[in-house]
């Protein structure tokens, strides 16, 4: 089976507009939540976001997208797989070729114009132009069409396991011989829609979150965008390669439509089973990006899982306290960091922790710090129960 590995990456974040901006941002421990400046809603003074501090209209300047109905999801992924696919190198050919696979996810997609589409739709016979748009699969259309895309492409919304499930398919994909390349990664933007949603789950927090903290309050909402080109062994030659895929596993706790289980199940049998397909040990993960949202059942049922699986748990701590919550671009997000940690030799610290949660006693990385990392895993979790654990390994 062909060996996977990562020839380029693209993401952007409230904690920077391009990898090398989010890299720096993580090395000084900078947090991008802030209050909200462009999106129009009542919590934008009340509560804190992780918001990509460029407007939609700037986005759609700087990525000449002027296209009929489109969304700031789409402008999000846009930005983040043009960046992907050059500092891949891939050529125009090479996106035309029947041989790659575009696999994409998101959330939110087109919901973010909800408001947009309810008030055109009542005024105009015709519809709206957001109509389109509102699909979930409406964001990786318009990469297929712009880039004239040939090969397999899918979006996958298994909530916020969205993109780690994308980067597994895509490698899927290419381990059957349907692709030998995927470009795969994740997106979403902040909306009513989510907020909302969030909000009457009563777990979004109104001050910077504190993941894995004893006295954390929920988490904040943000957005973003990530990808990633995968290719396997045999058509990388010369190419620069950043990490490499070694294991992947979904599992489901089948337990709550919002909740983990007491135990820990889906986690653990995730990352148990990434474990199993990168052929490693447990005591073989030298850091783990913990999916971290700084909710109370969360960060705690993580805990435990981590615990149960690994004994003494290796170094740990979770990004979001930088970018906020990206729901189905997270995964993607924090494969990139992931990657960045292997790649640079050095961790990042989980800003805004003071206290471990008592019954578990769990401590993440406060601090930036060099280590020599050789397997690196990264979690994402969602609703349902939708767990799923990416590793990545030293190319």
């Amino acid at each position: 089976m062909s060996r996977i590995f990562v020839t380029g990456m693209g993401v952007i974040s409230a904690a920077g507009n391009n990898v090398a901006a989010n890299r720096n941002s993580l090395m000084q421990g900078k947090s991008g939540i802030a209050s909200a400046e462009f999106l129009s809603t009542k919590y934008a003074s009340i509560l804190p976001f992780g918001e990509v501090k460029i407007s939609t209209q700037a986005l759609k300047e700087k990525l000449k997208a002027q296209d009929h109905g489109i969304t700031r999801t789409s402008l999000l992924a846009l930005h983040a797989f043009e960046e992907a696919i050059h500092n891949s190198g891939l050529t125009n050919a090479e996106l035309n070729s029947f041989d790659t696979a575009l696999i994409g996810a998101d959330t939110v997609g087109g919901m973010c114009l909800t408001d947009e589409l309810y008030h055109d739709a009542n005024k105009h016979e015709q519809g709206s132009e957001y109509i389109s748009s509102y699909d979930c699969g409406s964001v990786n259309m318009y990469l297929q069409s712009r880039f004239k895309i040939k090969g397999i492409i899918n979006t996958i919304n298994t909530a916020c396991s969205s993109s780690a499930n994308a980067i597994m398919y895509g490698a899927r994909l290419i381990h059957h011989g349907f692709a030998k390349r995927s470009i795969v990664g994740g997106c979403d933007s902040l909306a009513k829609f989510t907020i909302n949603g969030f909000n009457a789950l009563h777990i979004l927090s109104d001050e910077p979150c504190r993941p894995f903290d004893e006295n954390r309050k929920g988490l904040n909402l943000g957005e973003g965008a990530a990808f990633l080109v995968l290719e396997k062994e045999e058509d990388v030659a010369n190419k620069h390669v950043y990490a490499e895929l070694t294991g992947y596993c979904n599992s489901n706790d089948a337990f709550h439509p919002s909740s983990l289980s007491e135990n820990g199940d889906g986690p653990y049998l995730a990352m148990k089973g990434a474990l199993e397909i990168a052929n490693i040990s447990a005591d073989e993960i030298d850091f783990i990006n913990a999916h971290g949202t700084g909710t109370e059942n969360n960060d705690e049922v993580e805990s435990k899982a981590i615990i149960r699986l690994f004994g003494k748990p290796p170094p740990f701590s979770s990004t979001k306290a930088t970018t906020g919550h990206t729901l189905g671009a997270a995964g993607a997000i924090e494969a990139v960091y992931s990657i960045l940690s292997i790649y640079n030799g050095e961790v990042y610290a989980g800003i805004n922790f003071s206290n471990p949660i008592p019954n578990v006693g769990l401590v993440p990385v406060s601090k930036y710090q060099k280590m020599d990392l050789q397997h690196v895993m990264s979690n994402s979790f969602g609703f349902g129960g939708n767990c799923s654990s990416l590793i990545f390994s030293k190319a």
